[in-house]
C-alpha cells in the first residue's frame, strides 16, 4: 500500500534540505490557491480548494488562514476572494509595466488604422504574457486579456519572442505541446525562418480562424524583449494585407527600440 506523504504535514523549521523543499513548496501551493481565483470564478470556498487542488483539508485551512493573515484573501459568505493586500502588488506592478504614454497612443493608432487587435506580448518561463493591447474597433475582433498566459508553441508572437532562446527552453516548451517533445526542431526551425524575416505570421495555430503578424521589439542590449502583434479573424489576413501588416508594426516596433524600450517600462 502506498503511504501518504507526511511531509505535508510538518511544519517548516527553514533548516536544511527538507525544510527548504517544504517551504518551496508550500509558497507554490499558496500561489496555486490563488490561482483558483479568476473573472468567472472570484470567489472559492475552502471544499472547492480541496477538490481542485487534492490537498488534505487541514493543509488548506492552513493555508488559507495564512493567506487571509497576511491580507492575500478575504472571507465572504460567498467564499474566499482576492484580499485587500493585493492592491497594493497590483498598483506596483501597474505602474512598473505601464506603457509610456506616447507608447499607448502609437498602439492605439495602430490599431485605427489597421483596424485590428494590437497586442504586446512578453516571454514568462514557458508562456507569453500580454502586457498591453489596443482593441480593433471592428465588431468582429480577436481580444487577449492583459495579464493572461497563452503557450509559447504556437502563435507569430512566440516565433519572435523565442529569437534568443535556448535549446532547453525550446525543449520543455515543445514537451508541453500537442505534438511532443520532437517538436522542438520543428519550432526552431519557425524561429529561424522568423527571424531571417523579421516578422512571424501565423494562422489558425492556437485557435482556428484566428491569424497574427508580429514583429520583434529589441531593448538595450539588442535582444528581443517584446513581440508587438496585430490578430484578428483569418478571413482578414490575406498575403497583401499581412505584408501592409509587417510594415505597419515594423515601423511601431522601430519606435520602441530607438526609444529604449525594455521591461519593466519605466525604469
Amino acid at each position: 500500500m502506498t503511504q501518504p506523504d507526511r511531509t505535508a504535514e510538518r511544519p517548516w523549521d527553514g533548516t536544511g534540505d527538507a525544510g527548504e523543499t517544504q517551504g518551496v513548496r508550500s509558497v507554490q501551493r499558496a500561489i496555486d490557491i490563488l490561482g483558483l481565483l479568476t473573472e468567472a470564478q472570484p470567489a472559492i470556498s475552502i471544499a472547492e480548494i480541496v477538490r481542485a487542488t487534492g490537498l488534505a483539508k487541514t493543509t488548506v485551512i492552513r493555508l488559507v488562514q495564512t493567506l487571509e493573515q497576511n491580507g492575500l484573501l478575504w472571507a465572504t459568505a460567498k467564499g474566499y476572494m482576492a484580499g485587500p493586500s493585493l492592491w497594493r502588488w497590483a498598483h506596483l506592478a501597474r505602474g512598473s509595466w505601464e506603457l509610456p504614454p506616447e507608447t499607448k497612443e502609437l498602439m492605439r493608432g495602430l490599431a485605427a488604422r489597421e483596424r485590428e487587435t494590437v497586442n504586446l506580448y512578453v516571454v514568462r518561463d514557458i508562456y507569453r504574457v500580454c502586457v498591453a493591447q489596443q482593441e480593433s474597433p471592428q465588431p468582429l475582433r480577436h481580444v487577449v486579456h492583459v495579464g493572461d498566459e497563452l503557450p509559447l508553441w504556437a502563435g507569430a508572437s512566440s516565433k519572435v519572442l523565442l529569437r534568443d532562446a535556448n535549446p532547453a527552453l525550446l525543449a520543455r516548451i515543445a514537451r508541453g505541446s500537442p505534438y511532443g517533445a520532437d517538436y522542438d526542431k520543428a519550432l526552431r526551425a519557425h524561429v529561424d525562418e522568423a527571424a531571417v524575416a523579421g516578422y512571424a505570421v501565423s494562422h489558425g495555430e492556437r485557435e482556428a480562424g484566428l491569424s497574427a503578424v508580429a514583429v520583434p521589439v529589441v531593448g538595450r542590449t539588442g535582444s528581443v524583449v517584446a513581440a508587438l502583434s496585430l490578430s484578428g479573424p483569418t478571413v482578414r489576413f490575406p498575403d497583401e494585407r499581412v505584408s501592409e501588416f509587417v510594415t505597419a508594426l515594423t515601423e511601431v516596433a522601430g519606435y520602441m527600440t530607438e526609444r529604449g524600450f525594455d521591461h519593466p517600462f519605466r525604469v
